[in-house]
């Protein structure tokens, strides 16, 4: 793999920028290997290169049933923190908040990280207790955030409403090292990075049964044809359980349609990332100009990729009045993601009651914060069997009522 650099995009121009390579291969898929990874997402990707740079485990397959990063990792708002009340969801978001900050040169891949900062805003005194609450158990683990008072707030986001009548700001959860990174940079990093390895990425390859002997996986069926491997691990995201019914287990989570927009854009006005948790809106301004808006998740299953009518009105009616200016934007772009949510809002990362396969699913509405976090815990359990980053997020806890409580005890999980 060439490397990406000032020298080459020089070099490059003086040849009309025929000498470019692609950026990952394409190829067939073998009829066996050593591990298979569905799902090339972000954490599907992430697990991948995780697997052959801290293991030697290079002789896998990252199955994909559309193309890569077409899923959530493209569909996503794109922030970035690491301020959890729970120790376990700290310690994951913040392994996975201090690998964005080395990953463009880790990946010799530009994923335009941009630590502006994140505003996780107290509009009802409820919320001033629960994040002067997490602010103090963010001190104790070690991860660098503060309270800050209404001042504060209108200083770092001088175009913010203080004094609305339905959502007053009494100040905000602060953390100076969040941001945002570009997502399908992120996915696009990962596959180079996989591909130079030898790792075989699969696009178009959607996968329609799992083989089992003996209580263990064998391999896989797909579009393709069957595929053989000693490890499979599941990163599909909202489709988690489609294909845990076919390895022969169910899981705890429900799938549901997470929506998002885009403004027309704007001459740059907000260089922070404000999130509004009691009307679950939260934006951030994107390098383009665009006032990037996520909004709330349906309140009944679905799979589709689209919003609705009434939660961006919610949305948006709410913001406009914490940033009045925005009252007369046009709206640009409106999607919609298939997340995967469990009762206490926290992801699994773990064993399966099928020997060699592994989930790592029900991240709900911040899965791409945690991408390089979840990718290392994931690839640490696939080699060794145990990873001190995963083992709090196993299946059996909902057995055992270890819940990791990021709903109701946080007040906010995404």
């Amino acid at each position: 793999m060439k490397r990406y650099s000032a020298f080459a995009v020089a070099r490059e121009a003086l040849r009309h920028h025929l000498g470019w390579e692609r950026a990952w291969r394409s190829p067939e898929p073998q009829k066996r290997y050593d591990a298979i990874i569905v799902g090339a997402g972000g954490h599907g990707l992430a697990t991948a290169y995780w697997l052959g740079k801290n293991h030697g485990i290079r002789n896998v397959a990252v199955l994909e049933k559309g193309w890569l990063g077409g899923g959530n990792t493209g569909r996503n708002t794109t922030i970035i923190r690491s301020n959890y009340l729970q120790d376990p969801s700290a310690a994951i978001y913040e392994k996975a908040r201090s690998l964005y900050e080395t990953m463009s040169q880790d990946l010799n891949y530009n994923v335009m990280f941009s630590p502006r900062g994140v505003l996780m805003l107290a509009q009802t005194h409820h919320e001033v207790r629960g994040y002067r609450r997490t602010a103090q158990a963010n001190a104790l683990q070690g991860v660098e955030t503060e309270f800050v008072g209404p001042e504060r707030v209108k200083e770092l986001c001088p175009i913010i409403n203080l004094s609305g009548p339905r959502y007053p700001v009494l100040g905000a959860l602060w953390q100076p090292r969040g941001g945002t990174a570009r997502h399908d940079a992120v996915a696009w990093g990962y596959a180079r990075a996989c591909s130079d390895m030898g790792m075989d990425i699969i696009q178009k390859c959607e996968v329609t049964g799992i083989r089992r002997e003996g209580g263990r996986v064998v391999g896989v069926d797909t579009m393709r044809g069957a595929i053989g491997c000693d490890r499979l691990g599941i990163v599909v995201a909202g489709h988690s359980g489609a294909l845990a019914d076919m390895a022969g287990f169910r899981l705890p989570i429900e799938s549901v349609a997470l929506q998002a927009l885009v403004s027309e854009p704007i001459k740059p006005c907000m260089d922070v990332v404000v999130m509004a948790n009691t009307v679950h809106g939260y934006m951030s301004q994107s390098d383009k100009g665009e006032m990037v808006i996520g909004g709330g998740a349906d309140g009944y299953n679905n799979y589709t990729q689209r919003g609705s009518f009434h939660h961006v009105e919610e949305t948006v009616r709410a913001l406009c009045e914490t940033f009045p200016m925005i009252s007369r934007l046009k709206m640009l772009r409106w999607w919609g993601g298939i997340v995967d949510m469990t009762g206490d809002r926290s992801p699994i990362i773990s064993r399966t009651p099928v020997e060699g396969v592994y989930i790592n699913c029900g991240w709900g509405t911040g899965g791409f914060k945690a991408i390089p976090g979840s990718g290392w815990a994931m690839a640490e359990l696939m080699a060794k069997g145990t990873s001190p980053l995963a083992d709090p997020f196993s299946l059996t806890r909902f057995r055992e009522g270890r819940f990791i409580d990021e709903s109701v005890a946080a007040g906010v999980a995404h």
